[in-house]
């Protein structure tokens, strides 16, 4: 390679923006599902424990819709900031994303 071409190719390096050819948004949004269904397993745990009323609660369709409403936390936990651990997976995903092209 001459030197004039080793320049032009650190040139287009440095006008490439940054995270060219990487869509950030969808990998943002996989990163906060993720962070999502991360919170949901520590809740659904957390409400393992927690006891039923015996009147009104409890039996099978009590389960199911406690799952349901665990996961709907998990989401809406993460979507407002969450563990702050969306960030870090976005900014891993796109330093991966960024070295295989």
């Amino acid at each position: 390679m001459s030197a004039q071409a080793g320049l032009v190719s650190l040139a287009a390096a440095a006008v490439k923006p940054p995270h060219a050819g990487v869509d950030v948004a969808a990998t943002r949004k996989v990163a906060q599902q993720f962070e999502g269904v991360l919170v949901s397993q520590m809740l659904n745990d957390m409400f393992q424990g927690v006891g039923t009323d015996s009147m009104f609660g409890g039996g099978p369709g009590e389960e199911m819709f406690r799952s349901l409403m665990v996961d709907e936390y998990g989401k809406r936990i993460a979507a407002q900031g969450g563990l702050g651990l969306a960030d870090h997976v976005t900014r891993e995903l796109l330093k991966r994303q960024e070295g295989l092209s």
